[in-house]
């Protein structure tokens, strides 16, 4: 292990070591020389540091360099010993060395202690002497620098340093509070430092944190059950007295400007906070069951980064298809799938493919989940009487050429978007429907003449996301009797001899999988799809005409990543699994 040049200890002296040994080769010509690039992505990337004055390490990450190669050769380049906090767990004793508010300030993570009673501490730039310095000062005791990247450093210290433990403290003071005023069962506490206010904050900012797209909060008999929604699956965090419930729900309903007195009757509302330095809009719903008011809360993080066409997941078959159908001048695209399966994503992503400035795109959603320049966007406000129906007339007085319609979710709602595809315009929808036929039954099931339907859609997209093994830890065996039987039922042929598993490490808390990707079902509807809309036939049959023109389900697309080794069949049968 190499010792840096110099090390603060807590009383400002430097402890020196032996001078790291540097290399005298770029950077790009290390990483070449280490198979992490090509040549041309080092040129590409240099020509964009000309425009973009980062780091050329960040640019080539952002070209899909790993992270950890970076690092490893920028290691080597100057001298320092790397780490990789993805791959480690840090010790408790040297954790405590630091709180998270210091820890992220000077944007370190102690992670050991050695027998020698240096403290290894993983730094981004450990040549800052001056940010070193800092950091002896802060633990009192002699620090040993360690290179780490960037990113894996903020992951690691959302990871390590939750806010969680603080939940806990101002969960006490709550229930003190509680039992001295045991009448004050409605009574909201609006100051800042008050124990409840504290306990909404810090549970939302360790969501936001974690990557949750949901927070439960859930009543029971004995408890308050904390969980979160990450990547898809909801995972336990933390368990409150059951005391706390009405303060709490009622804390988010003021904030959500609901009706706090009424506990009965199911509500929605909506909310912005800054969390982290960044804007987060939440979506409130509450609703009563036998141990009393739960209450779900949907994150929309707005400083995400608008995803396009080529980056959700599409085979090129379906990219292809997907820009076929935007850019028709008239009809219905619509976009299938249960809650949270990434519709508004895909729908946005198409958005973003449109030309704004020569046609007039409007939309109409609940709520706008991300801003466009150049477009006009309509927020749903039932209390000012806009909804979907009377919201997308008011549109067609606009004079629009693109209509976006965040939902369609009722008969007029249907009517009228039909009649706008009929009347010349794109309209794009999103649709609660199990796959791409299914929506278009639900269309004929809410009384929509199948004629009508058969002549305004366009084309259907089906989706769901499956989450991805993590690669950190993924291990790969031969498939399960069940696993083989589903692949050979819809791929028509045996599995792959080895097929990703999930592990579990540091990176992925345990979990196996980390971030998730889009499976689709494009359907193009042509004219032998049309007649048997007008023939309301079976689900069966549409699907056996619609895969005859070259479609391939949910499931088929599902098989394919599995294949491709992104992630577990398992995985592909609990997410689009279709009786």
């Amino acid at each position: 292990m190499g010792m840096p040049l110099t090390t603060g200890g807590w009383d400002g002296r430097e402890h020196s070591g032996p001078a790291p040994v540097a290399s005298a080769r770029p950077l790009g010509e290390l990483l070449v020389r280490r198979g992490a690039t090509s040549e041309g992505s080092v040129r590409s990337a240099l020509r964009r540091q000309r425009r973009d004055k980062r780091p050329l390490g960040e640019l080539l990450v952002d070209e899909g360099v790993a992270e950890v190669e970076i690092v490893g050769a920028l290691a080597e380049q100057l001298g320092y010993s790397s780490v990789d906090l993805d791959q480690l767990v840090p010790e408790d004793d040297a954790l405590y060395l630091l709180d998270a508010a210091t820890a992220r300030k000077l944007g370190a993570l102690p992670f050991l202690i050695d027998e020698l009673g240096m403290v290894h501490c993983a730094i981004a730039n450990p040549g800052a002497a001056d940010k070193v310095a800092a950091l002896g000062e802060a633990i009192a005791q002699p620090v040993f620098p360690r290179l780490a990247g960037r990113r894996s450093l903020e992951r690691a210290l959302d990871r390590y340093y939750t806010v969680l433990h603080r939940v806990d403290h101002a969960v006490q003071r709550a229930v003190v509070d509680r039992q001295e005023a045991p009448t004050a069962a409605l009574s909201i506490p609006l100051r800042a430092d008050a124990p409840v206010v504290q306990i909404v904050d810090l549970l939302l900012t360790q969501a936001l944190r974690d990557r949750a797209s949901d927070v439960h909060i859930e009543p029971q008999a004995d408890r308050l059950r904390i969980r979160f929604r990450i990547d898809g699956a909801l995972h336990d965090v933390n368990s409150l007295p059951t005391s706390l419930m009405g303060p709490i729900a009622s804390r988010l309903k003021i904030l959500a400007e609901m009706d706090i007195v009424d506990r009965h009757r199911s509500q929605d509302g909506q909310l912005e906070m800054t969390i982290d330095g960044r804007p987060v809009d939440i979506r409130v719903s509450t609703m009563e069951t036998i141990w009393g008011e739960k209450v779900v809360l949907r994150l929309l993080d707005r400083t995400r980064s608008l995803v396009t066409l080529s980056e959700l997941g599409l085979q090129s078959g379906d990219r292809e298809r997907m820009h076929r159908l935007i850019d028709s001048p008239y009809g219905m695209l619509v976009v299938a799938g249960p809650t949270g399966a990434g519709k508004t994503t895909t729908l946005y992503a198409a958005l973003s493919e449109l030309d704004s400035a020569t046609r007039n795109i409007t939309t109409i959603e609940d709520p706008v989940e991300y801003r466009f320049e150049n477009i006009n966007q309509v927020q749903i406000n039932r209390l000012a009487g806009t909804t979907f129906a009377n919201g997308l007339k008011a549109i067609l007085r606009q004079d629009p050429d693109i209509i976006l319609v965040g939902e369609v979710r009722d008969v007029e709602t249907a009517q009228i978007a039909i009649q706008s595809a009929l009347t010349g315009h794109l309209v794009l929808c999103s649709m609660h429907a199990a796959d791409s036929v299914g929506a278009i039954h639900r269309f004929m099931d809410m009384g929509i003449e199948p004629y009508l339907v058969a002549s305004a859609l366009i084309g259907v997209v089906a989706q769901r996301l499956v989450r991805l093994v993590c690669e950190r830890c993924a291990s790969s065996a031969p498939a399960t009797p069940a696993e083989a039987a589903f692949y050979e039922a819809v791929v028509g042929s045996d599995p792959p001899a080895r097929l990703p598993q999930a592990v579990g490490c540091p990176r992925c808390a345990g979990t196996g999988f980390r971030s998730r990707v889009g499976v689709f079902e494009c359907l193009q509807v042509d004219d032998p799809i049309r007649e048997r809309i007008v023939a309301r036939s079976h689900h069966t049959e549409m699907i056996e005409a619609a895969v005859g023109n070259g479609m391939r389900t949910l499931q088929q697309a599902g098989c394919d990543i599995a294949a491709s080794g992104r992630t577990t069949l398992t995985e592909v049968m609990r997410t689009v699994y279709i009786i």
